[in-house]
């Protein structure tokens, strides 16, 4: 059996507001973090990200950020593509709580990664439903970073 090879596919820069916070519940902390819009640009796609859809996260007591972010993209061509992008991110406490209050922390201070699953209708993107992909991300104050690799 082969072993994978990445192909990268594009990098998005999405654009958060500040998390609204539900409170401490038995799971966790619950987080809802609206998308404001955004931009993405690589090798494979390209385009905007429109605003609305969400990132509604649980900080669980072993500090692993449980990310559950949707969303939708707009191609350069005009092609909308759903976005259902689950993940982790995982720091130790004190970087954690840097990350809560929305300071910028380095990225290798960090784990961050997640697998991000495409829907369209186009036919000429029907490879975004028959793949898998994974997404690199990191945290800025206002913005969210992740580029997205296709398992080839």
């Amino acid at each position: 059996m082969d072993q994978p090879r990445l192909e990268l596919v594009t990098e998005l820069r999405v654009r958060v507001a500040a998390p609204v916070e539900i409170g401490q519940l038995a799971e966790g902390q619950r987080r809802i973090i609206e998308i404001l819009g955004g931009e993405f640009e690589g090798p494979l796609l390209r385009g905007t990200i429109k605003p609305g859809g969400a990132d509604w996260q649980l900080i669980r007591s072993d500090n692993v950020a449980v990310l559950d972010a949707r969303y939708t993209l707009v191609t350069d061509s005009g092609v909308t593509i759903y976005v259902a992008n689950h993940g982790i991110r995982y720091a130790e406490p004190p970087v954690m709580a840097r990350l809560l209050k929305g300071e910028h922390v380095d990225s290798s201070e960090y784990y961050f990664w997640s697998t991000p699953a495409f829907e369209t209708a186009a036919a000429e993107l029907q490879w975004l439903r028959r793949s898998i992909f994974i997404g690199s991300g990191m945290r800025l104050p206002n913005l969210v970073v992740i580029k997205v690799w296709r398992v080839c």
